[in-house]
C-alpha cells in the first residue's frame, strides 16, 4: 500500500537545518539503511526471518521525505499491507517509522560523518551509548528503578510463547516495565502480558522499550506494542544499552542469539570490578523447557565455572515467583545505586570491558581465530564465546553473514576440547529443537566445530 504520514512522538518539531539533513538522507548518505529499517518496522507481522526473502518480496518498497516549512512527511510506496487497517497505517508502526528516521539521522550526523565520540576506548563508547539513548528520550531521571530486560528467542513454540506472556503479566501487575529486543517470540510475549497487567492496575504510563540494530532488524521486525523503539549502530552497543538501562534481566528459552546475550552478561558480571554489583538475573520457562535450561546451565558450568552459574537463578514454570524475584532484586539495585550515588536511569558504575564493546567483524578469519581456550581470565573467555555465538547469528539471519557462508562455506570454530565439545553439543540441541531460525524443514548449519588435538 501507499501512504503519506506525519511524525508522532518523535521529530514533531524540527529546525530548518534538521529538515535539510533529513532531505540529504533521502537523496544520499545512508538512504538504503533508512529504507531497509523502514521496511522492517512495517513488516512487523511477517512470518519469516529470511532477510533475502523479505527484501525480494518487497523489492519495490520505497520511502522518501516530503519537505514542508513546518517539518516533514514521509511518503511510503508498496509497503506491506499488514501495516495498515482500513487503509490507515497502524499508529504504533507510524511511531516506529519516525523512530527509525530519528536514529538514522543521529547516526548519520554524529557517527558516520565527523564523529564527536571517541570510539577507540571504553569510556568513549559508553558516552556514545548514553547520548544515543538520551537523544531517543529513553533516559528519564525522575523514574524509580523498574525496567526488566527480557531476552529470549524469536523462534519459539506456542507453549513457551504463552509462558512469556504470563511472566510479563506478573511483571505488569507489579508495575514493572519491560525492555526487549523488540522482535517476535520471547521479545513480544512479555510486552503483551505486561500491557494487560498494567491495564488492570490502571497504569497508563507503562513503558515497552525495544532495542534493535540494523543488522538484525529485518529478521526480527519490531512488534507494534513497543512504545519506545531505539536503533543502535551495532550489536555491541545494543547489548550495552540493555545492561546500562535495565535493573534486572529475565531470560526465556532461545537459540544462539539468546546464548550470545547470556555470555555477554555473564562475562560482565564475572569481571572482578563487578563482583559485588547487585543485578538480578532469572532464567525461566515452562515445565517443558526444563531440559533446555539444564543444557544452558551445564554449558555455563563446563565453560565458565560454577562462579558464573552463581550469578543467575533458574525458575521453572512459576511466573509469579519470577516477578517476585525481580521485585526483590530491583529493591537491592535501588539501595545500591542510592548508596553509591549512581543514577537510576543509567548504570554508570558497571565495568564493561572494552573487548565487550568493540564491534566484532564476522568473517571466516575472525571466527576461526577466536581464542576458545582456558589460558585466559574467565571473563575474557566469555567475551570470545559471545563472539562465536554472534558470528552464528550473523550466518543465520544477517545479510552479510549469509552471503559469506554461501560464498565460502560454514564458519569454523576451534579451541580446547573441554570448551568446544560442550559448545558443539549445545548448538546441536538448538538445531534439534528448531531454535536456530523460524521453523524451516531443514536447517543447514552456518558453522563447523573443530576440536584441537
Amino acid at each position: 500500500m501507499d501512504a503519506v504520514v506525519t511524525p508522532e512522538r518523535s521529530l514533531e518539531v524540527l529546525s530548518q537545518l534538521e529538515v535539510n539533513r533529513l532531505k540529504d538522507i533521502g537523496t544520499g548518505g545512508p538512504a538504503e539503511l533508512f529504507r531497509r529499517c523502514s521496511l522492517a518496522v512495517l513488516n512487523t507481522d511477517g512470518v519469516t526471518d529470511n532477510v533475502r526473502e523479505i527484501f525480494d518480496t518487497y523489492h519495490d518498497f520505497g520511502i522518501e521525505l516530503v519537505q514542508q516549512d513546518r517539518g516533514i512527511r514521509l511518503k511510503v510506496v508498496n509497503a506491506p499491507a499488514h501495516a495498515f487497517v482500513d487503509g490507515k497505517m497502524i499508529r504504533g508502526l507510524r511511531e516506529h517509522l519516525f523512530s527509525v528516521l530519528r536514529d538514522v539521522l543521529f547516526m548519520h550526523s554524529e557517527f558516520d560523518r565527523q564523529s564527536r565520540f571517541e570510539l577507540e576506548d571504553g569510556p568513549g563508547i559508553t558516552n556514545a551509548v548514553f547520548h544515543l539513548l538520551r537523544h531517543a528520550g529513553v533516559l528519564q531521571s525522575d523514574d524509580e528503578p523498574r525496567i526488566v530486560v527480557c531476552w529470549g528467542g524469536h523462534s519459539i513454540g506456542r507453549e513457551e510463547y504463552d509462558y512469556t506472556k504470563l511472566v510479563g503479566y506478573e511483571l505488569g501487575l507489579r508495575l514493572l516495565d519491560v525492555c526487549t529486543g523488540c522482535g517476535p517470540g520471547a521479545m513480544k510475549g512479555p510486552m503483551k502480558g505486561a500491557a494487560i497487567g498494567h491495564a488492570k492496575q490502571r497504569n497508563r504510563d507503562g513503558r515497552y522499550l525495544g532495542f534493535t540494530e540494523p543488522g538484525i532488524i529485518a529478521a526480527e521486525s519490531p512488534n507494534a506494542i513497543v512504545n519506545e523503539l531505539v536503533i543502535l549502530p551495532d550489536i555491541e552497543k545494543r547489548l550495552e544499552s540493555f545492561v546500562r538501562v535495565g535493573h534486572g534481566i529475565v531470560v526465556f528459552p532461545g537459540g544462539v542469539g539468546t546464548a550470545e546475550e547470556i555470555l555477554y552478561l555473564l562475562g560482565i558480571l564475572l569481571h572482578p570490578d563487578n563482583a559485588d554489583l547487585p543485578f538480578p538475573v532469572v532464567f525461566t520457562g515452562p515445565a517443558s523447557s526444563r531440559a533446555y535450561f539444564e543444557q544452558i546451565d551445564s554449558f555455563v558450568r563446563q565453560s565458565l565455572g560454577d562462579s558464573a552459574a552463581s550469578r543467575y537463578q533458574i525458575v521453572v514454570d512459576d511466573p509469579s515467583e519470577v516477578a517476585r524475584q525481580m521485585v526483590d532484586g530491583i529493591a537491592d539495585v535501588r539501595e545500591h545505586r542510592r548508596a553509591m550515588n549512581d543514577a537510576y536511569y543509567f548504570n554508570w558504575r558497571v565495568n564493561i570491558d572494552y573487548q565487550f564493546q568493540q564491534p566484532f567483524e564476522v568473517t571466516h578469519a575472525t571466527m576461526s581465530s577466536l581464542a576458545l581456550r582456558r589460558d585466559q581470565p574467565v571473563h575474557q573467555l566469555a567475551a570470545n564465546l559471545r563472539r562465536a555465538f554472534s558470528g552464528i547469528v550473523s550466518g543465520n539471519v544477517k545479510v552479510e553473514g549469509v552471503q559469506l557462508v554461501e560464498a565460502h562455506g560454514p564458519f569454523e570454530l576451534d579451541g580446547d576440547a573441554d570448551i568446544v565439545e560442550p559448545l558443539g553439543q549445545l548448538l546441536t540441541s538448538f538445531v534439534e529443537q528448531k531454535r536456530m531460525k523460524l521453523p524451516v524443514t531443514d536447517y543447514e548449519p552456518c558453522y563447523r566445530v573443530v576440536e584441537k588435538v
